[in-house]
């Protein structure tokens, strides 16, 4: 028995979902571009901690590896996105969303 099956399956379900409720809470009521980028990292965190529950619980090393490919995706969001946000930043001295829903052309 794992350390990580120690503590039943059902404490991992609700704490991945109590995070991913917390990020979406974050993206819908948040107006800052940064904030909003740090709760879709928490929502991916979320799921990768659900994976890697039920990929522990069923000795399925699947979910070990989908972990891995929405890590890399979410390491190319971060540095795409922050690179832009900071060029929009320069810009217009503002990440505000609102602001920024201006700019359409």
């Amino acid at each position: 028995m794992s350390a990580i099956q120690i503590i039943p399956l059902n404490f991992y379900i609700l704490l991945s979902a109590i995070l991913f409720s917390i990020g979406v809470m974050g993206v819908l009521l948040r107006r800052n571009a940064i904030i909003i980028f740090m709760s879709i990292e928490l929502m991916l965190n979320a799921v990768n901690l659900l994976l890697v529950s039920f990929s522990s619980y069923h000795s399925d090393g699947a979910g070990q590896v989908f972990v891995f490919f929405i890590m890399a995706v979410a390491a190319a969001e971060v540095s795409v996105g922050l690179a832009i946000l900071v060029m929009i930043y320069r810009n217009t001295k503002t990440t505000d969303i609102d602001f920024l829903n201006k700019l359409k052309g």
